[in-house]
């Protein structure tokens, strides 16, 4: 639905509808949904390890294309987003999981 640059650059193959969910969150709707969509995804999928790692990498990639389309809010959301999932997956994964993590987000 929505092409994802960031994940055809790197050659990684989507296992969510995480970046169409985020894009249409922000396309459409804006911040507070946008924020709504994280807090559904990250609820519902913090304990899976490589949904949670999908999650870090679409936040990632969506902070640079709002910061590219110079959408200083959506990029200071995303951002914050990012910051949040980053962390709770750095320090919550441990042993393989962790591995897997820093080998797909590296």
């Amino acid at each position: 639905m929505y092409p994802n640059i960031y994940a055809d650059t790197i050659g990684y193959q989507e296992k969510t509808t995480f970046w169409d969910d985020f894009s249409i969150a922000d396309e459409m709707f804006g911040p507070a949904v946008v924020q709504e969509t994280f807090d559904r995804a990250f609820e519902d999928w913090k304990d899976n390890c490589e949904y949670l790692t999908e999650l870090v990498l679409v936040l990632n990639w969506k902070l640079w294309q709002q910061y590219e389309r110079k959408n200083k809010d959506l990029y200071e959301l995303y951002y914050k987003l990012w910051e949040q999932a980053d962390e709770y997956a750095c320090n919550n994964l441990k042993g393989a999981d962790l591995d897997y993590f820093y080998t797909t987000t590296d």
